[in-house]
């Protein structure tokens, strides 16, 4: 079951949603709440002409955070914005601190805008889901799909957290990779 605006609001007050800072009220619409692009963002280096390198997702040596801050930079949006060429991925954060209390009962699912999606921006490859306990900030998987390059400025409405009831409470919070120790502060 999908929360409304309403439902939100009352997680909200009665503490089993916690977002920081509190959404601004235009950030709500019927049954999603709106979170912005935090200013550091992630980028894949190019690579250097001559060399091939493969991921190995399957190796036991393999630790995905590892393996990107070897094949990745981190920079922080500038006054001027980022420009995000057509077929580009970068990864970025939200500026909010999401908080899904393991006994709230309310798991939710980090979507894109639509207002952003029809100009080419994709907000996550395959990993939409964002479950009951988990605490931190979300980890966007950006990539532009469009023909055309697109402006990503820190602060701007970014992507959607659509909330929904879970049948029970799970039996441990959530303890991911992206646990928020992992979250740039």
């Amino acid at each position: 079951m999908i929360l409304t605006d309403r439902e939100i609001l009352i997680a909200i007050e009665g503490g089993a949603i916690s977002i920081e800072p509190r959404p601004v009220p235009n950030a709500l619409s019927s049954t999603s709440v709106d979170l912005t692009l935090d200013p550091n963002i992630t980028i894949f280096k190019p690579p250097e002409a001559g060399l091939e390198l493969v991921i190995d997702p399957t190796s036991a040596e393999f630790h995905p955070e590892r393996t990107l801050g070897q094949i990745t930079d981190s920079i922080e949006i500038g006054e001027e914005g980022y420009c995000l060429r057509p077929n580009t991925l970068v990864l970025a954060w939200t500026c909010e601190e999401v908080d899904l209390k393991p006994l709230s009962r309310i798991a939710a699912r980090v979507e894109g805008k639509s207002s952003l999606a029809r100009i080419g921006l994709g907000v996550h490859i395959t990993a939409p889901t964002i479950h009951a306990g988990f605490k931190g900030r979300i980890r966007l998987e950006m990539v532009n799909h469009g023909g055309v390059p697109i402006r990503l400025r820190h602060g701007m409405h970014i992507c959607q957290l659509i909330f929904e009831a879970t049948l029970g409470t799970p039996q441990k919070g959530y303890t991911g990779r992206f646990y928020e120790q992992d979250a740039p502060a």
